[in-house]
């Protein structure tokens, strides 16, 4: 079934577009949300908190070009708070090193007013990887989206950790001059 169809289903308030979308999306979300959380019953949660999420945020919203996109931003995002519950009772190293190298190149908001230029900053960023050659922005998007590791990514794209290090520090170091050309200024 095409992605139109499953959210005029979510429209309708039919239920099953919970189905469609599961057999449509439900193994790339679970790997998404594993590649997270390591763990495939929480996993299975996550994919399973998705519908939910999107059965309560479709109607406002209209998802029919981008249906995996929005429901992988909602499994990502549950995938981090179960990481984040989680080391409330241990620390998660991964994560906060993760968090520690984009930390140098975005800003943070402060106040009301920064949250509001959230949109136009995710805007400037999808400018950025798209100017980037197609491993760059592969490498980088694996790394700070699905949140793979150093070694992951290597395999992955059959490179050396050293490359993958540096190719991470320079896309980091471009980003933040990038980001002071638009007029973020760190």
């Amino acid at each position: 079934m095409e992605d139109r169809e499953i959210v005029d289903l979510f429209l309708c308030r039919d239920e099953r577009a919970i189905g469609q979308a599961a057999e449509k999306y439900g193994n790339r979300l679970r790997t998404l949300a594993y590649g997270i959380v390591e763990d495939r019953q929480t996993a299975e949660e996550c994919e399973n908190d998705t519908y939910l999420e999107a059965w309560n945020a479709i109607p406002p919203h209209e998802p029919r070009d981008y249906l995996y996109a929005f429901l992988a931003r909602i499994t990502r995002h549950l995938a981090l708070n179960c990481c984040r519950d989680r080391a409330r009772l241990k620390r998660s190293a991964e994560i906060c090193t993760l968090s520690d190298e984009l930390e140098q190149c975005l800003p943070a908001p402060d106040d009301t007013a920064c949250r509001m230029d959230d949109m136009e900053l995710g805007g400037i960023i999808n400018a950025f990887l798209a100017g980037l050659d197609g491993e760059k922005r592969n490498v980088f998007i694996r790394r700070y989206w699905y949140l793979d590791s150093v070694a992951d990514i290597s395999q992955r794209f059959a490179l050396s950790q050293s490359k993958v290090k540096t190719l991470l520090f320079r896309c980091r170091k471009q980003l933040r001059k990038y980001l002071e050309q638009e007029g973020y200024h760190l």
